[in-house]
């Protein structure tokens, strides 16, 4: 983006959240930098200069804000929070308390936050739905129902079928019938994503600051007849190695298997999609004229604003007629940034 001085002075100054990737704004008067949403008192324009990057603003000599933390991803999970769920990961039947906590050196009030913040429920409510997720998928698999539930960390089964029924609407014992989308949280260079799969494969993949990501999760619901429910799948273990080597410049196409939800239309929007090569753009133009229908332009681009599968459904290779970058659902600096990515690599 070739943005002048005074435009990124003042979408910092309207701490605008499309701009957030996209410039750095160094405070001269204070020797720090910010990121554009910074919420401490804006300085006057005389007092400023920008950045592409993080690394020229260090070594241009300026530290970084205390309060808006521009080395950060936005949304990253903290460390010692992405460890508590690795381990959850390993082991969905550990119980940790506050005491444990504590002993890890965590403040328990801090990490209840965190999680109400980005879970929508407090640490112990995310370990019993953690471990209910695992029992759910041992039943479906025909294990008895005391096994699932001791095997999973409970130690009553009356509290077992209690939880269980609070969760799915159903006792134990008649889940079969019953089905679950798993949710999980994954970290990438450009901020937290939001992955949820099927048995047969990815459903969602989107950043987690997504303004239409609540939506899209009723939607998933609805069309599976299903709770999402935070939990580990076979297909988030390929997903996050493949998304790792897609960051790292290694890999340019996904193998992991896909479970698209939408109408039939929108699918075959999102099949041409995934035909456009790697590290380059195409117009919703030549989307529609690539479908046949070339008066289809309105009806593709909704399409592609619908795609919950960022990345790998490359909704981001998408461009305005004039060449110029146009909307995506996890910012036009993210958008510009996996094409520069897939660009470097390239060329």
């Amino acid at each position: 983006m070739n943005l002048s001085p005074q435009i990124m002075y003042d979408a910092s100054f309207n701490k605008n959240p499309d701009f957030e990737g996209v410039f750095w704004m160094g405070v001269k008067t204070t020797g720090i930098f910010c990121r554009p949403t910074c919420t401490a008192r804006k300085p006057r324009f005389e007092n400023v200069e920008f950045f592409t990057n993080t690394k020229d603003a260090i070594l241009k000599g300026y530290r970084p804000c205390k309060v808006c933390k521009p080395l950060e991803n936005p949304g990253e999970t903290p460390k010692e929070i992405q460890r508590l769920l690795d381990e959850f990961s390993e082991d969905p039947s550990l119980k940790i308390k506050d005491f444990d906590l504590v002993k890890r050196g965590l403040e328990p009030a801090t990490v209840r936050r965190w999680f109400q913040k980005n879970h929508g429920m407090t640490f112990h409510a995310f370990q019993r739905m953690f471990k209910l997720n695992s029992a759910f998928k041992k039943l479906q698999q025909g294990e008895n129902v005391i096994d699932a539930a001791f095997e999973s960390g409970y130690e009553s089964l009356s509290g077992f079928g209690e939880s269980f029924k609070n969760i799915f609407g159903v006792s134990p014992k008649n889940s079969k019938a019953e089905k679950i989308v798993d949710l999980k949280r994954i970290e990438t260079p450009l901020g937290t994503m939001i992955a949820c799969a099927d048995e047969n494969g990815i459903c969602m993949l989107e950043f987690s600051d997504r303004k239409a990501l609540p939506t899209e999760l009723k939607e998933i619901s609805k069309h599976f007849n299903a709770n999402i429910v935070q939990g580990e799948n076979r297909h988030f273990k390929t997903l996050e190695v493949e998304l790792a080597e897609y960051f790292e410049g290694k890999r340019q196409d996904f193998t992991v298997p896909l479970s698209p939800v939408g109408t039939d239309f929108q699918k075959k929007v999102w099949e041409v999609l995934r035909k456009i090569p790697y590290g380059t753009t195409r117009s919703y133009q030549e989307q529609a004229k690539i479908l046949g229908n070339p008066k289809a332009v309105r009806a593709v681009a909704n399409a592609n604003g619908l795609n919950k599968i960022s990345i790998i459904i490359p909704c981001h290779r998408v461009i305005g007629s004039d060449g110029k970058l146009t909307g995506y659902g996890g910012g036009i600096w993210r958008k510009q940034k996996l094409l520069e990515l897939e660009q470097a690599i390239l060329f």
